[in-house]
């Protein structure tokens, strides 16, 4: 492994150390001291470490420690007054302070060879990220840690998602430069994401800024800023966790579709052509629902172990069933459930596959059944927006409007860009109608029939509650825009999608629905 550190490269490997690309001369002792140094420039190294790797372990004196200290920093044109590259930690040991960039083998090579980086095709292995520690701005030693706590436990938090891999700590926080190469990231570590952070803290105030990246294109993908107070740092530790996770299930899927489809189809691997699938599948359309299920199919076709891919085919199967797409919905529903189990055999700890098959039980008409694998999704991975948004509308439908609320809350702030945005805010508007609340129920059931994506039965929704808050103008121009995009929409259609349990419910609905317009089977 090499490392740069203007003017020089240490060539660990093969004992080079090398003066803008002049070998230098170095005795084995010094050498051996500035290769632990520089491996190890994310943290102090102590005199016992020194005597471990430079001596074997053998009893030596401080002086000899002192000398071989002394010469490693001659040799880089140091001194014990300057410490540009060699610091002293009194009574403790010391750190190499200069900015150090590991350069991988590969990009080594290519540099010799002077050759361009050359784009790699997207293949059948997942996305895969690095998380580095952060950089601290206005040191606080009081609060220094953070820095190096969030990065950790977005690890720890991250390698809990099976569609990611994550790089471990142990080599992330080698990457501990002010300004890091994205390029020798992707080459040393093979991520193809990288996420950096900043902490500023002045007085009582923390603000901490994240920056997502492609390492492969050296685009930003995504970046936030949290703030808050010192005296409340964990807490925004918890939001910073959280939203993160949250953003990484939307704009990661995004980003590597937008790959998938710059490159010859002939040239795709599993996971790019499942990519590809999820931007159709969040459309809610019978075509794009079709291109997204062969999309799936071919996936675990190529890759016949690909858990996430299962699950989903079973959202496909789930939506041509739910909005009537086909005139076989038995089939689709036997699918949806059949799929979403192949996919938690294969991988029973992915939240997603245990999310399709808490959600197959709806279309059997049992709600209730499903939650077990619901509550898993979200034991799993606590912050999987999709797990709380299922949990709210099994709440809805069974009459339970507070909770619902809750569950649904917590979905829309951990994922307010969220695909299914609109169906978390329609579930809303029938929570609190179920709460007698007809003012927040409108409110927010217009809110999810006005969103991207929002299909014909969030419009019937949105109707039927204006109808029951008496806006009649709102009611009919919802009820239009539902015949318009479906004539055949149903009463028996709609509680064949949303199985309310409270007969009273149904009826007031029922009501409602045939007064917009809606055939009554």
């Amino acid at each position: 492994m090499r490392y740069s550190f203007d003017p020089f490269i240490l060539d660990v490997d093969r004992g080079l150390l090398l003066n803008e690309g002049q070998d230098v001369a170095v005795e084995p002792r010094p050498f051996e001291l500035l290769a632990l140094l520089v491996t190890n420039h994310d943290r102090m190294v102590t005199k016992d470490e020194i005597v471990e790797k430079v001596w074997d372990g053998r009893i030596v004196s401080d002086a000899a420690i002192a000398t071989v200290i002394k010469t490693a920093r001659k040799v880089l044109g140091d001194d014990g007054v300057a410490q540009k590259y060699i610091r002293t930690v009194r009574g403790r040991g010391v750190r190499f302070v200069a900015a150090v960039r590991p350069i991988s083998p590969a990009l080594a090579q290519r540099a010799e060879a002077n050759a361009a980086p050359t784009e790699t095709i997207p293949g059948s292995k997942r996305p895969s990220i690095a998380i580095l520690p952060f950089r601290m701005v206005g040191y606080s030693q009081a609060y220094s840690a953070i820095a190096d706590a969030i990065p950790a436990e977005l690890i720890s938090c991250l390698s809990r998602l099976r569609w990611l891999t994550v790089v471990s700590r142990g080599s992330t926080f080698r990457f501990r430069q002010e300004d890091p190469d994205l390029t020798a990231i992707h080459d040393a570590l093979g991520a193809n994401y990288c996420l950096t952070g900043l902490v500023e803290i002045f007085g009582a105030v923390i603000a901490i800024s994240v920056e997502l990246s492609d390492t492969r294109s050296l685009a930003v993908i995504w970046s936030e800023r949290f703030s808050g107070t010192v005296s409340d740092v964990n807490q925004t530790r918890n939001d910073i966790v959280t939203h993160v996770i949250s953003a990484l299930e939307l704009h990661v899927p995004l980003n590597e579709a937008k790959r998938a489809r710059l490159q010859p189809p002939e040239n795709l691997g599993a996971w790019s052509i499942y990519h590809l699938g999820l931007q159709h599948m969040y459309r809610f359309n019978r075509a794009d629902n079709q291109i997204a299920a062969a999309h799936f199919e071919q996936a675990t076709t190529l890759e016949p172990g690909f858990a996430r891919a299962y699950a989903a085919r079973s959202f496909t199967s789930f939506q041509t069933a739910f909005l009537k797409y086909s005139g076989d919905p038995a089939t689709e529903v036997d699918n949806a459930r059949r799929l979403a189990e192949k996919c938690v055999e294969l991988d029973p700890v992915d939240p997603f596959g245990n999310f399709t098959l808490g959600r197959a039980h709806w279309l059997r008409g049992d709600p209730e059944a499903g939650l077990p694998w619901i509550d898993r999704s979200v034991e799993l991975s606590p912050n999987f927006a999709q797990g709380f948004y299922a949990h709210g509308w099994a709440d809805v439908m069974a009459g339970r409007g507070t909770e619902a609320l809750h569950q649904l809350e917590k979905a829309i702030s951990l994922s307010p860009l969220d695909p299914l945005l609109y169906a978390m805010q329609s579930a809303r508007g029938l929570a609190y109608l179920q709460l007698g609340d007809y003012d927040s129920a409108v409110l927010w059931a217009e809110k999810g029939a006005r969103a991207p994506g929002a299909h014909f039965l969030i419009g019937a929704i949105a109707s039927m509650i204006c109808h029951l808050k008496g806006d009649g103008d709102k009611a009919n121009y919802w009820a239009k825009s539902v015949k318009a995009r479906r004539p055949d929409a149903s009463v028996a259609m709609f509680f064949n999608a949303f199985p309310f349990k409270d007969m009273e419910t149904q009826r007031l609905m029922t009501s409602a629905l045939i007064s917009v317009g809606l055939q009554s089977d």
